[in-house]
């Protein structure tokens, strides 16, 4: 699991955030949870070395703040590659996952979970609509891996 963003920026955090407090609650047997900050190509050994990879992000996809939306698979694929940014770390996941279908090591289940931002400017503190949106989304991320241990 990867949580990206930058926890200075307010709402840009939540990846992150999220990733760590499902961390907490799951305990670090229940999957590899990993810090993705604001992406590097030093992910790459990790995309590829996994066949399941759900990565958690905000992202702007012009809808009320804390809105939670799921892509998984080829849904994931096509969003990534949609013509207009729509988190300033799409480009490097794009990117990412490129170089590991090229080396045929894409992880055959991969899923991007994104929560609309309301607020990124400097702060350490989620807004309130993103905040409230946590429960949600660890529930929609705790769903998924337990989807992909029983399948």
């Amino acid at each position: 699991m990867l949580g990206f963003g930058n926890v200075l920026l307010s709402d840009d955090g939540a990846g992150v955030k999220l990733v760590e407090w499902l961390r907490s609650e799951l305990g670090g047997d229940a999957a590899n949870f990993v810090d993705g900050g604001t992406l590097s190509f030093s992910l790459l050994a990790y995309v590829e070395s996994t066949d399941s990879m759900l990565v958690i992000d905000a992202a702007d996809l012009d809808s009320a703040p804390g809105t939670i939306h799921f892509f998984e698979g080829d849904a994931m694929d096509r969003f990534l590659a949609s013509v207009r940014r729509r988190t300033v770390h799409e480009v490097g996941l794009i990117d990412l996952l490129d170089m590991a279908r090229l080396q045929d090591c894409l992880p055959s289940r991969r899923a991007l979970l994104c929560i609309q931002p309301h607020c990124i400017e400097w702060s350490e503190t989620l807004s309130a609509p993103v905040a409230q949106a946590l429960p949600a989304a660890a529930r929609q991320a705790k769903a998924v891996l337990q989807r992909w241990r029983i399948a």
